[in-house]
């Protein structure tokens, strides 16, 4: 067993306290990749992250708590939780991935991993800094590796969005920190007298849990398509990681199909349905739209029914995510979906959030809006929601303008639907819901929006292929079940509409 009252030279003492900052990186790592995969699988980020934050730091605590136990053999006892935190945390994202996939028990196994990885990172500070007690005063001692602890936290959470999300994916990243804290363990050994049989036992173990994780690294990739094939009916053609979404592509027999989060966004077969219903109400009651909004939209579709209006001088697309905007933009089977619409020169594409960029200077007004969001599963997307929201948004409409939004559906979740429309209600003078049916998502709700009752109604442009001037009309009219009474405003500080739009999901089972 490697000695643990034998006192570590110096360097040795340097080089096990720098192990601290990658115990905390590796740690925190570990919380964000099960907070990034909660939030992907099951929406609403901000419990979920919150969930598993309070988790993560009470298993610490309690780990933390159980090392006072641990009186023999610290260094061999520290190699060995860092093997096992580098198995458990390095396979962390292929876990829950497959927990999704192949069990209905990923709840249990997000957050069994979360509070055992928790724990024995709880365990690994301690440890560490007892095993350095002797050669350093303990003042110092805990400043130093509670300094680099800390330092580590700090890396992690500007790594993980900025580099190894969008570069690696979840899957990929999770296992190489496994790789790292595996390296930490038997490099470890290195450190420290010890008899051979000791050694050869702990490098042996730390060499294992590296080749397995380098294993788990390089079939990475084929486990993903192989939870891919199972999770989405038909071939996946693309996939992308950014720091907003997980970005899937599938395609069968002409039917190109865009998921985010695992949602769907749009079905080629019938999304011109979708497109010309969201786009063509607002835009006829416009006499001349020659500056248009558009609000999220990043596959360029609502772009290309734009552009189909004369008169249509520029358009500005705000949408979060720039890679949604850069796969609708360079690759060519989605280029093609949307016309070339993105590299139309009257487009301007900003990748931004649309709740910060409004509240910018400079904007200039617009003729008409167009808001296509994804529904509002949680508060990052509800406060688009926001009576705040609308009330910046009229600040750059034309008095003229007319705006329209798609607003979930009135038959699936006709309580947030109708929420929807209360709160345009609360800032704009006039506000006319629609709906149309989309075979792909069933009955769907969209509301027109303007400061004034529109007085223009032009005529359709030429080659839509579901709206025609008599059509039109008819999605204005609810039948009785499509009906509901009055709902409570979408504050910023209440997000009311985030619970409806849950609760009347829950009601159908889900979605």
């Amino acid at each position: 067993m490697l000695p643990s009252t034998a006192p570590p030279a110096a360097p040795v003492s340097g080089l096990l306290v720098v192990s601290a900052l990658l115990i905390a990186t590796c740690g925190l790592i570990y919380e964000l990749v099960a907070g990034a995969l909660a939030s992907y699988l099951l929406g609403d980020s901000i419990t979920q992250f919150s969930l598993i934050i309070g988790a993560y730091l009470s298993a610490m605590g309690l780990g933390s708590y159980l090392s006072k136990f641990i009186d023999r053999g610290l260094v061999s006892r520290f190699v060995e939780i860092e093997i096992a935190v580098a198995l458990i945390g390095g396979f962390e994202a292929p876990m829950l991935f497959a927990a999704f996939t192949y069990t209905p028990g990923f709840a249990p196994v997000l957050y069994g991993l979360v509070l055992t990885i928790g724990a024995l990172v709880g365990l690994e500070l301690p440890l560490l800094i007892r095993i350095l007690e002797r050669q350093s005063s303990l003042k110092e001692l805990v400043a130093r590796v509670m300094f680099l602890d800390y330092i580590g936290a700090l890396f992690a959470s500007l790594l993980f969005p900025l580099l190894l999300v969008p570069r690696l994916g979840l899957l990929r990243t999770s296992l190489v920190f496994g790789i790292l804290n595996a390296a930490v363990a038997l490099w470890t050994t290195f450190l420290f007298e010890a008899p051979p049989a000791v050694k050869l036992r702990l490098r042996l173990m730390a060499a294992a849990a590296l080749a397995v994780l380098g294993l788990g690294f390089g079939f990475a990739g084929h486990a993903e398509r192989a939870m891919d094939a199972q999770l989405f009916a038909d071939p996946v053609v693309l996939r992308e990681v950014s720091p907003y979404q997980r970005v899937t592509v599938t395609h069968r027999a002409g039917d190109t199909r865009l998921f985010l989060d695992g949602a769907l966004q749009f079905s080629s077969v019938d999304e011109h349905r979708y497109h010309e219903s969201l786009v063509h109400p607002a835009l006829r009651a416009v006499q001349t739209p020659t500056r248009v909004l558009i609000l999220g939209g990043g596959d360029g579709l609502a772009a290309r029914e734009v552009l189909k209006h004369e008169g249509v001088e520029e358009i500005v697309l705000v949408d979060l995510d720039p890679i949604v905007t850069r796969l609708f933009t360079e690759r060519e089977e989605l280029r093609l979906l949307n016309d070339g619409a993105l590299t139309d020169p009257r487009v301007k594409v900003v990748n931004d959030d649309a709740f910060r960029w409004l509240q910018g200077e400079g904007l200039g007004r617009f003729d008409a809006v167009i808001i296509d969001f994804p529904d509002p599963n949680d508060y990052a997307l509800g406060k688009l929601y926001t009576n705040h929201f609308y009330r910046m948004l009229t600040r750059v409409m034309a008095p003229h303008a007319v705006g329209s939004i798609q607003a979930t559906s009135p038959l699936f979740s006709p309580d947030a639907y109708w929420c929807i429309m209360a709160t345009l209600g609360a800032e704009l003078a006039y506000v006319r819901p629609y709906h149309a049916y989309i075979p792909a998502f069933g009955e769907w709700g969209f509301a027109l929006f303007s400061k004034a009752e529109p007085e223009v109604r032009r005529p359709l442009p030429l080659g839509l292929r579901f709206l025609d001037d008599a059509t039109i009309d008819t999605l204005f009219q609810f039948p009785v079940d499509l009906r509901r009474g009055p709902q409570p405003v979408n504050r910023l500080d209440d997000q009311v509409l985030v619970r409806l739009y849950d609760e009347d999901w829950q009601k159908l089972g889900g979605h």
